[in-house]
């Protein structure tokens, strides 16, 4: 169904709001990019998520939470011409599996470890299906309004049931650290660009500074600073790489005072400084 929809390499947003489907039909470089919250089902190939280092493998037996925004290396290390590689990628807001919660009886697990932005989970047939019936709503454009919020629901719940359903349900749950972690990963998301003052930002959701570090550490493997860093290093590298703008330009534009450090941190981050990183872009466009 998929490959009859989808037959040109790229990233193919749909009339379903919520629902992107990815193909490509080489593996290919590791992409930065920042995952929003969203679950990521594979249908063919597979590929490598890395967060801070974390390495997350997964093909069409696993798929991939992301509770919160992550800024993530991704990268398709199995795909060919006659078989691409093919995701189904599914956003959701929080907000959304309060309300599930609030609905619907479920049981989950109580007791987790402590909770990561980034989990896999098996990938399981009534999951299959209830993601088929989304996409197969593309060929009736008519039955997407009533229909889609209907199964969207059931995907998350699915999801919510599952294994590693109690990492979202945390996440969720209104007054839980996790929860205050996820406000404040969504405050510095915004505003990546501003100073960022972590006594403030941890007082802001109602926390200790030691406990609002770890607990933040647990949920993306940085520190906040970390986290704000690799925000403001992609969206630079983006406006470089797309803009006809100059290397200390979108360092000031993404908050950098000091071009030199904006250098520094971008080689480190990037494996070249951003004039290199660039003309190699530039290049490899033009082979």
């Amino acid at each position: 169904m998929i490959n009859e929809q989808i037959v040109v390499d790229g990233d193919h947003p749909t009339r379903i709001p919520s629902l992107n489907i990815i193909r490509q039909s080489a593996a290919g470089e590791p992409i930065h990019t920042v995952y929003e919250p969203s679950i990521c089902v594979i249908v063919q190939g597979a590929k490598m998520a890395t967060l801070a280092g974390n390495r997350f493998p997964f093909d069409a037996t696993s798929y991939l939470i992301a509770s919160v925004h992550l800024p993530i290396i991704g990268q398709v290390i199995q795909a060919e011409t006659e078989r691409p590689f093919l995701c189904i990628q599914i956003s959701f807001q929080l907000e959304e599996i309060i309300n599930l919660l609030n609905t619907t009886p479920l049981q989950h697990p109580t007791k987790t470890a402590a909770p990561s932005g980034l989990v896999l989970n098996e990938t399981t047939p009534r999951l299959l299906e209830a993601i088929t019936r989304l996409v197969g709503l593309l060929d009736t454009p008519e039955d997407i309004e009533p229909l889609s919020p209907l199964v969207l629901r059931e995907i998350l719940y699915r999801v919510v049931k599952s294994k590693q359903g109690g990492h979202i349900v945390k996440f969720a749950k209104n007054g839980s650290n996790v929860n205050r972690i996820a406000e404040a990963i969504q405050m510095i998301y915004r505003n990546f660009k501003e100073p960022l003052r972590v006594e403030e930002l941890a007082e802001q959701v109602h926390m200790s500074t030691s406990s609002f570090h770890q607990h933040f550490k647990n949920v993306t493997a940085m520190t906040p600073l970390q986290y704000q860093k690799v925000l403001r290093l992609q969206e630079a590298r983006n406006l470089l790489l797309t803009e006809t703008t100059a290397a200390a330009d979108a360092g000031f534009q993404v908050g950098y005072e000091s071009p030199t450090q904006f250098n520094r941190e971008y080689a480190r981050l990037f494996g070249l400084p951003p004039k290199t990183d660039v003309d190699r872009f530039q290049k490899s466009l033009e082979e």
